[in-house]
């Protein structure tokens, strides 16, 4: 890892942000880690937003992405991030990590946000929480997502990892402002969801708010990577850049409606099971899986029909990708199928969302605030 992992981290705390204004600073502190500037220590900003602000991707189509009018009706405001990903809602019930540092040499995205996450995890640990990375941008409990993790590294060497921790949700809120292919399209789409994901206040039996969970995750991180953090406040320089980027791309209609080129398509597919029909509904970028939802009469959701789900996201739409994420986690024989019958299911709606791509919207996205796919 890099020599700015140890030593002393300056921690900035705030809350309220809105979306711009909360966007913008991130950018202005990676903008400090650049290698034209001279050496600065790592900074950790532990932060929330304003109720409510639905964040996009970098490379997604706004319309796509969010209802506007529900936007517009419940207050939440809308920017796009710098990074690649998926839409969230953040608000003062999730709480935002925004980590910059100098980017370490001769390492790969996917090793440093691995090990970056460790520290969000360690600070669940102190709330009596065991989180796992799993997938590609996930801390999961038992399955299920607790935090949306990401990493970006601009040309310029500096590096920004984010992570948003689910300290409660709204689950039918969410549902109202963002459009959610796979989930909306299933039948009861908030238990849909609430059997992919959890929070702290679930897993503690607690209420919690992102301010309340702030502390764990600040020792959390102190303790994972020895180190102090000492407090502190944005520069003048880093308050001055923030705001210029407010205006001159979060806050801007140019930058929030831009739109990628690639178009995303929704697919699904009907399998039959001896315990009854199961439907599997894909949404997919090009021919990559961005989610996949199984629904059925199920009691509770087969853990590895759970891992099949992780294992095709941001996989290739491919026979071969296919047949490894199906092996590898025995979901045919929890779902009592032929491995060729599951493999042909997820193809087949694979190829429903390729066909459909066309009509629908130009959309683009990597995962949640992860723009590398290699």
């Amino acid at each position: 890892m890099s020599e700015q992992l140890g030593g002393a981290w300056r921690l900035l705390v705030d809350d309220g942000a809105t979306a711009a204004r909360g966007l913008a600073l991130d950018e202005a502190l990676m903008a400090a880690q650049h290698r034209d500037q001279p050496p600065a220590p790592a900074t950790l900003r532990l932060y929330t937003y304003r109720d409510h602000a639905a964040l996009i991707g970098r490379y997604q189509h706004l319309d796509a992405e969010v209802d506007l009018q529900a936007c517009r009706a419940s207050g939440t405001q809308v920017s796009r991030r710098p990074t690649g990903g998926g839409a969230i809602i953040m608000g003062a019930a999730q709480l935002g990590v925004a980590l910059t540092m100098r980017a370490p040499a001769r390492q790969r995205p996917r090793q440093l946000i691995a090990e970056l996450s460790a520290g969000v995890a360690a600070g669940l640990a102190e709330l009596g929480i065991t989180a796992s990375f799993r997938g590609k941008n996930d801390l999961q409990v038992g399955g299920r997502k607790i935090a949306g993790l990401g990493l970006y590294v601009d040309d310029s060497g500096g590096l920004l990892f984010h992570a948003s921790v689910l300290a409660d949700l709204d689950v039918a809120f969410m549902l109202q402002v963002l459009a959610v292919p796979a989930a909306k399209l299933a039948d009861k789409a908030a238990a849909a969801v609430a059997e992919r994901v959890t929070t702290v206040s679930r897993e503690t039996g607690q209420g919690h708010t992102g301010a309340s969970i702030r502390e764990a995750i600040a020792t959390g991180f102190a303790k994972q990577f020895s180190l102090t953090l000492e407090p502190g406040e944005p520069s003048a320089a880093e308050r001055a850049l923030a705001e210029r980027l407010v205006g001159e791309r979060y806050a801007h209609t140019e930058w929030v409606r831009a739109s990628g080129r690639v178009p995303d398509g929704s697919g699904s597919a009907l399998l039959k099971t001896p315990a009854g029909l199961v439907r599997l509904y894909l949404a997919t970028h090009g021919d990559l899986v961005k989610s996949a939802v199984f629904t059925g009469d199920f009691n509770d959701l087969p853990d590895p029909v759970l891992a099949l789900e992780s294992a095709l996201r941001w996989d290739r739409l491919s026979v071969d990708a296919v047949t490894r994420s199906v092996r590898a986690t025995a979901a045919a024989g929890a779902l009592e199928v032929g491995e060729d019958a599951l493999i042909e299911a997820v193809l087949r709606a694979g190829r429903q969302a390729t066909t459909a791509a066309a009509a629908l919207p130009v959309r683009a996205t990597g995962s949640c605030y992860f723009p590398d796919q290699g």
